[in-house]
């Protein structure tokens, strides 16, 4: 891990196709909300109930706004809950 990287804001676009992208990943999320059966389906095949959760925070070392970050992920099993 490198404890001295910073990050800057850059302006270029990575994604060929943002909208598109932003588009899927909306998909997927109704679908993940709204489609218990499908959830409970994907959830029954992974044995491991066990919760892993992630957390990450940064204290003001945005060079361009100087705001502070933070960011988790819960996981239940294999399937990301939060």
């Amino acid at each position: 891990m490198i404890s001295s990287l910073r990050f800057i804001v850059d302006d270029s676009v990575s994604i060929a196709y943002p909208t598109l992208y932003r588009s899927i990943v909306r998909a997927l999320e109704y679908v993940t909300l709204t489609r218990f059966e499908l959830s409970f389906s994907v959830n029954k095949s992974s044995p491991n109930y066990s919760i892993v959760v992630f957390s990450d925070s940064d204290w003001a070392t945005d060079l361009d706004d100087r705001k502070s970050t933070t960011g988790y992920c819960i996981f239940v099993g294999r399937n990301l809950v939060s």
